[in-house]
């Protein structure tokens, strides 16, 4: 089963969307699934601090919305880390779209490891649930969940619902013990 196209094609109607360029993110905000960008423009787009924001680059990727750093008021940039920019398949200096995200709570969510087998038990099922918690998703995502000092690289499999999700304390976590297929 191939995952469905969000490139391109699939961006938003003009309508309560921006376009803005791709910066860097600063180090405190790697790692941490929060894209930054000016006041003015989460007024423009109707999103607050901490709500959820869809990015369209190549693909659609979906991050936590903060207030622009100073020294980007007034600019159409959008500070991300390089997790989110792979996410929606951009590189610094490129543009995205962007628009507000109303995510659902998440049904079920399947994860699979992005490069290599692990060993799967409830107990480990249970510490990426926990650490997913409040998180963002739509399929085709990877996220890092950090165990004994290093980052385990997971694909988001699937969702349901099969929008814009976020992890809540009810979703049913699955995660396979060997890389999905392309």
């Amino acid at each position: 089963m191939s995952a469905p196209d969000r490139g391109i094609n699939s961006l938003p109607p003009e309508d309560g969307s921006v376009t803005l360029k791709v910066a860097e993110a600063k180090q405190r905000d790697v790692g941490r699934n929060k894209v930054r960008v000016d006041s003015d423009i989460m007024a423009k787009i109707n999103v607050g601090i901490g709500d959820v924001v869809e990015i369209y680059g190549k693909r659609k990727t979906v991050a936590i919305v903060w207030p622009a750093y100073v020294e980007d008021k007034g600019t159409d940039t959008i500070r991300m880390d390089g997790l989110i920019r792979k996410n929606c398949g951009v590189s610094i200096g490129d543009k995205v779209t962007v628009r507000k995200a109303i995510p659902k709570p998440a049904v079920n969510v399947k994860l699979a490891p992005s490069s290599y087998s692990i060993t799967v038990d409830a107990p480990f099922i249970s510490y990426v649930k926990k650490k997913l918690v409040d998180y963002p998703l739509v399929e085709g995502d990877t996220v890092l969940i950090p165990v004994l000092g290093q980052a385990i690289s997971f694909s988001v499999v699937s969702v349901k619902p099969t929008e814009v999700v976020i992890v809540t304390e009810n979703t049913q976590v699955t995660i396979l013990d060997k890389p999905a297929e392309a």
